[in-house]
């Protein structure tokens, strides 16, 4: 067995970063609110944990991939949580994707403890995560990156080290998705236009997806669309709130993203169109509405 690993959010992306690490021979403890989510991370074979810190107890190394900024607050400073547990030796992740200042925050949050930090947000969808080629971007010092090679050996297939100023592999992280919004909204348009214009819709996915429009958005998504499957690997609001982050830090050095402002826009009015349980596949349903007569 080799070094202990903690998983706080075992969601889609968790899971499958829980999975890649059980196949990779660690030790794996999972910590989720969701009760079933926890059930399916011990039938995968993981260890529970019962809150951030007895997970903290148990691990050297954690990887936090929570929803938000104000879930991975509570991982870290909620009752029981990370901050009253951690020493020296122990290094934190944390992969959900957040604005920067945040992830600076929580940094040196982490550090004040002796701990070691690593901003690390993830890319790939949830298939590439489980089977441990997804990509990972990372800023930090060289001693937190030494001392989870292995662990990013397990779980990514690419790595990228942006620097060693926390809340850089953020902004790296938000200008990937930036255009990953941007292609999701811009292939839903398009394939709505070609129905309404009388066009074969899976005659032009394949004609997209070997041609000058391909992106992998398109072909992801679209491929589900397609074929009415909208179940969740990526629910609707984690990019809708992915690419609002990426205009709020153009915002803040003085920019506008006018392509950032409407994927936002679009994503969002999936959302309240009422798809918000839905994979962001569900772009295509909103502008088939929008284009309905």
């Amino acid at each position: 067995m080799r070094d202990s690993v903690g998983v706080i959010g075992v969601g889609a992306m968790g899971m499958g970063i829980l999975c890649s690490l059980l196949r990779g021979g660690f030790d794996a403890i999972a910590r989720d609110t969701d009760v079933a989510r926890e059930s399916l991370a011990t039938g995968n074979g993981a260890r529970l944990a019962a809150t951030p810190a007895q997970l903290c107890a148990d691990v050297r190394v954690i990887i936090v991939v929570v929803v938000d900024a104000s879930q991975i607050d509570q991982v870290l400073s909620g009752p029981d949580g990370l901050l009253a547990s951690l020493v020296p030796g122990k290094v934190v992740l944390f992969s959900s994707t957040i604005a920067p200042a945040d992830a600076s925050r929580f940094a040196r949050m982490i550090e004040q403890t002796g701990a070691l930090a690593l901003d690390a947000p993830i890319s790939g969808g949830p298939a590439r995560a489980e089977a441990g080629t997804m990509s990972i971007m990372l800023a930090g010092s060289a001693a937190a990156l030494q001392a989870v090679d292995s662990v990013l050996e397990a779980i990514a297939g690419k790595r990228f080290v942006i620097g060693e100023r926390h809340g850089d592999a953020m902004r790296a992280k938000l200008v990937n998705n930036l255009m990953a919004a941007i292609n999701l909204t811009a292939g839903a348009e398009a394939l709505a236009l070609a129905e309404r214009l009388g066009l074969d819709p899976k005659a032009m996915f394949d004609l997209i997806s070997v041609s000058s429009g391909q992106s992998w958005m398109f072909e992801d998504r679209m491929s589900r669309a397609l074929v009415d499957d909208y179940a969740p690997r990526a629910a609707s609001p984690v990019l809708t709130k992915d690419v609002r982050l990426a205009n709020e830090a153009a915002y803040e050095i003085g920019l506008e993203l006018p392509l950032g402002r409407i994927a936002h826009q679009q994503l969002q009015a999936t959302c309240d169109a009422g798809w918000q349980m839905e994979d962001d596949a569900a772009a295509l349903k909103f502008y088939r509405k929008l284009f309905s007569v």
